[in-house]
């Protein structure tokens, strides 16, 4: 179960409550509409695991249960958000698979990252929205060479599975060559896709609850349009309204576990927010990600005496359900510090956690709070809706196209011509 809790001032007169409602109605018609398909991927999803259970039972390599790691190529959209419920999932589950991740054309990581495979029991998930993303393409050529595969081997090609969009190029060329594909709906955009088969095929393979996180996003999405979740409208008026004044959101977990999920945040937020609006005005928000408590020790300066220009999202883990205590052991010239001893490292984050959130708010810095009760599937779904939500909700009130991204299609002309000239 999620809680949230706000410590800022919205405002919400009655221009700001039209405005709400105009914005909550904007995003009942794009849902109904089917023009963008993010908020039906959790209902739909449960359709999609069926499809994999028999791919499963059909693919003998899977049947036999010879595959250990699988390996997922792909960057930004195509990976971020697999990487993050994996991260925070794995160790909940018992099984000797793991969930590989080759997204950067870095020599050094690519090179670091196959020691760890075994080509014999390794099945690589190639997921490309476009079907032609150059660093994911470069990264699926070097597997095919490094490793001798032959398109010509229909035992090979069950090594490998496509995810992308029909019809594209990467879908033409699984269709050639006998490479079982999983299709993107055309209206889901790769960063906003992690509950299509870009997340729930990889994550089913290596056995996480993904039916637990649909379940989590399902009924999210539904109390959001059931107007159950005012707090997240809220939030979206405020932070819109307080774009200049508030350029940066800062996003403070406190388990280590997020990181990944903090990087997937980074991506929705700027690509989706950074735009031009329909005044012909540069507009967005800056995300920044921090682990608590660590992040307490170096970034919560900034927070606390640099400019008063940020918001910050305090996300909190009430029970970790891991029983581990600071010993009772004294230590020559630290006796100060004794006062924590016999107490749980539980005890301790969250105490870190609530002092740094007091401090922040005690300095009249905007700020909210997400608790989760415990880590599980179903929160962790409720929370990747929670976050598509809002950042829909913000572009509204930014009156921009949030799912777009011409910017990053610039970078992509240049580079083809230096490589093209």
């Amino acid at each position: 179960m999620l809680h949230f809790e706000h410590k800022f001032d919205a405002k919400i007169g009655k221009r700001a409550e039209e405005k709400i409602e105009e914005v909550f109605k904007a995003m009942q018609k794009e849902r109904n509409s089917g023009k963008i398909g993010y908020y039906n991927l959790p209902q739909n999803g449960f359709d999609l695991l069926k499809e994999v259970e028999d791919y499963k039972k059909k693919n003998s390599l899977l049947k036999e249960n010879s595959i250990r790691d699988v390996v997922v190529i792909g960057i930004g959209g195509s990976s971020l958000g697999t990487k993050a419920v994996y991260e925070l999932l794995k160790d909940q589950v018992k099984t000797k698979k793991r969930l590989y991740f080759l997204e950067n054309v870095d020599p050094l990581d690519i090179t670091r990252t196959l020691k760890k495979i075994n080509k014999n029991k390794a099945l690589f998930i190639v997921i490309s929205k476009s079907g032609s993303t150059i660093e994911t393409t470069s990264i699926f050529k070097y597997i095919m060479e490094k490793y001798k595969f032959s398109f010509k081997n229909k035992e090979d090609m069950k090594k490998f599975i496509a995810i992308t969009d029909k019809g594209s190029a990467l879908s033409m060329l699984a269709d050639k060559n006998g490479i079982k594909q999983f299709n993107i709906p055309l209206n889901v955009g790769g960063r906003f896709s992690v509950l299509s088969a870009v997340g729930i095929v990889p994550l089913s393979l290596v056995d996480i609850d993904i039916k637990g996180v649909l379940k989590g996003a399902k009924e999210f999405v539904d109390s959001f349009f059931e107007e159950k979740e005012n707090n997240l409208l809220d939030k979206a008026y405020f932070y819109s309204k307080s774009a200049k004044n508030f350029p940066i959101n800062v996003m403070f977990t406190y388990s280590s576990l997020f990181n990944y999920f903090n990087q997937w945040y980074v991506q929705l937020w700027a690509e989706s927010l950074g735009k031009i609006n329909k005044f012909g005005e540069n507009v967005g928000l800056t995300p920044i990600h921090l682990i608590g408590s660590v992040d307490q020790h170096s970034f919560l300066q900034l927070i606390i005496q640099g400019p008063k220009n940020k918001t910050v999202t305090i996300i909190k883990i009430e029970d970790f359900k891991k029983p581990v205590k600071v010993p009772k052991l004294s230590l020559d010239f630290l006796e100060k510090v004794d006062y924590i001893n016999g107490h749980k490292f539980n005890k301790l984050i969250n105490a870190e956690c609530e002092a740094t959130y007091e401090t922040i708010v005690d300095e009249n810095i905007p700020a909210d709070c997400i608790s989760l009760d415990k880590i599980t599937a179903e929160n962790i779904g409720s929370l990747i809706l929670y976050y598509e939500l809002l950042t829909s909700a913000v572009g509204q009130f930014l009156e921009i196209n949030t799912y777009d991204q011409p910017g990053v299609e610039f970078g992509k002309i240049k580079l083809v011509k230096k490589f093209t000239k």
